[in-house]
């Protein structure tokens, strides 16, 4: 099973911006936990990171056919990016959307999501495990 894992905007920042919103784990701990669990369920991981809307929309778009499943946190793009939405319908992968913080308790404008109405389900609030779960859930839905 190869599961392609997509970081959005700002993302790359973390350990250092705003740690009591989003922790102190780094980007780069996040992928090393996401890798581990990848090898103990033997899932083939690739993980991109862009702060550029179009650049994930590309990666969404070349996944059709390489990958069986999307795993991502389009950050700040949930609450904005149609194109993104689009994206992972056209490809109708199984795609579980992960946020770090509860994006429900925060601002208003951050309790939208384009992306969740398309996808499997969203996980959030929950920190770095936010990534695990929903790793355990792709991978377990896809198994069926």
């Amino acid at each position: 099973m190869k599961i392609l894992v997509l970081h959005g905007p700002n993302l790359n920042m973390l350990g250092t911006r705003e740690p009591e919103v989003y922790g102190k784990m780094t980007l780069d701990d996040i992928d090393s936990t996401l890798k581990e669990l990848a090898c103990e369920l033997g899932v083939e991981l690739t993980i991109y990171q862009s702060n550029s809307e179009g650049a994930l929309v590309d990666k969404i778009q070349s996944a059709v056919g390489s990958f069986d499943g999307i795993l991502i946190n389009p950050a700040a793009y949930t609450h904005t990016s149609v194109a993104i939405r689009d994206a992972i319908a056209a490809t109708a992968l199984p795609t579980v959307e992960v946020h770090l913080s509860n994006i429900h308790s925060r601002e208003e404008f951050r309790t939208k999501s384009f992306v969740a109405p398309i996808a499997l389900g969203q996980i959030s609030g929950f920190g770095a495990d936010s990534y695990l779960l929903g790793l355990r859930a792709l991978f377990n839905h896809n198994k069926k």
